[in-house]
């Protein structure tokens, strides 16, 4: 691997969890479109331009692949639409200002990962792995404890993507032709609900030039930062592109407390600091792992 193509696939994964933080600011610029509504216009000019790129890019045989397959078709159906309610929920959350929450949701995902994987693929938990998911446990019940409540948005952000993500490891379909087909699977559901229950402000012959064009931006908000995702998944060890992940939301808080203004009671800012905690043990956990494997990797290559 070539310092130059690691260079690339770095600063593409820095571009693609920093658009995937101030999205947000996107659809603040929808406040008066419903989020079902939001949604569909994701769903719709997302295939749109997802058809569009799987063409330029030469995988078409793999979207073949896929649609021949019964039962990668029905794990896609459900992964689409585990998709659809992530998305909605976040812009949800985003417009009514809680922001803070589906923070602490894509923040608690990682570690909600490796606990799924325990659960449902026998994956084995290292101590420190443990340990981290502990405390984002203890940061989770610190907030039921003291607001009395679950924080659901959060959990929910963090378990639909959590289990997205599970079901996709399931299929062995590409990033870019599973979501063109994950969204033209939802097409239809979006078009139902744009004929027959859409608000006016989903009329695109009666909007402005201005709301069209933001309406069909979302799009590229989706399609964007999955696009550098990709490409540094090709340059750069996924390894190496999961410490990148925690740029999104980091983003997603500062703008929530600084720019949207949104309270940080100090029993949620204990929340965050023990997640954030399990995140710097994950992290460097991870870090351990991967160089004892490579140092492994040459001893056996130096013996052989």
């Amino acid at each position: 691997m070539t310092d130059r193509k690691a260079q690339t696939g770095v600063l593409l994964a820095i571009a693609a969890y920093s658009m995937w933080g101030v999205a947000p600011m996107y659809f603040k610029m929808l406040l008066e479109v419903p989020a079902p509504d939001i949604l569909l216009h994701r769903i719709v000019w997302s295939a749109l331009i997802l058809v569009v790129l799987v063409v330029l890019l030469g995988q078409i045989s793999k979207v073949r692949q896929a649609v021949a397959n019964p039962k990668v078709m029905k794990i896609l159906l459900i992964s689409g639409l585990l998709l659809a309610g992530n998305w909605l929920l976040f812009i949800w959350a985003v417009n009514n200002d809680h922001l803070l929450d589906a923070s602490l949701g894509y923040y608690i995902n990682p570690l909600l990962n490796v606990a799924l994987g325990r659960l449902f693929l026998g994956e084995r938990l290292r101590r420190l792995q443990k340990y981290a998911v502990g405390l984002a446990v203890a940061g989770v019940l610190i907030l039921v404890v003291s607001f009395g409540q679950v924080p659901w948005i959060a959990l929910a952000l963090a378990g639909s993507f959590g289990v997205y993500g599970l079901l996709r490891k399931q299929v062995a379909v590409d990033s870019l032709p599973g979501l063109m087909l994950e969204t033209l699977l939802m097409m239809p559901f979006a078009i139902v609900y744009w004929i027959w229950f859409a608000s006016p402000a989903s009329n695109m012959l009666e909007n402005d030039m201005a709301l069209n064009i933001t309406l069909i931006c979302a799009g590229i908000v989706t399609t964007a930062p999955l696009l550098c995702f990709t490409g540094a998944a090709r340059r750069i060890m996924y390894s190496t592109l999961g410490f990148f992940q925690y740029i999104g939301p980091s983003i997603m808080f500062v703008l929530a407390v600084l720019l949207y203004n949104e309270p940080l009671h100090q029993e949620r800012l204990l929340t965050f600091a023990l997640v954030w905690s399990g995140l710097a043990l994950f992290s460097f956990d991870s870090l351990r792992h991967f160089r004892q494997n490579r140092k492994a990797q040459k001893a056996a290559l130096a013996r052989s």
